[in-house]
């Protein structure tokens, strides 16, 4: 299992992590990235590739 964090002062609001997560691990609130599902990551680190604004972390619990 692993927790994704989302930094919200660096989000950008560009919904690119949206789009990519095959498991529809975020969302959009008040413009923010919200990880709401973060049981559903499979760590393919693909949200991490696409973030202009390097505001995701990915960690192993």
């Amino acid at each position: 299992m692993y927790l994704v964090a989302v930094d919200s002062g660096k989000c950008e609001s560009c919904e690119e992590c949206v789009n990519v997560c095959p498991q529809g691990v975020f969302r959009m609130v008040d413009s923010k990235s919200d990880p709401y599902q973060t049981s559903e990551c499979v760590f393919c680190e693909s949200c991490i590739g696409v973030c202009p604004s390097e505001a995701i972390k990915i960690t192993e619990m």
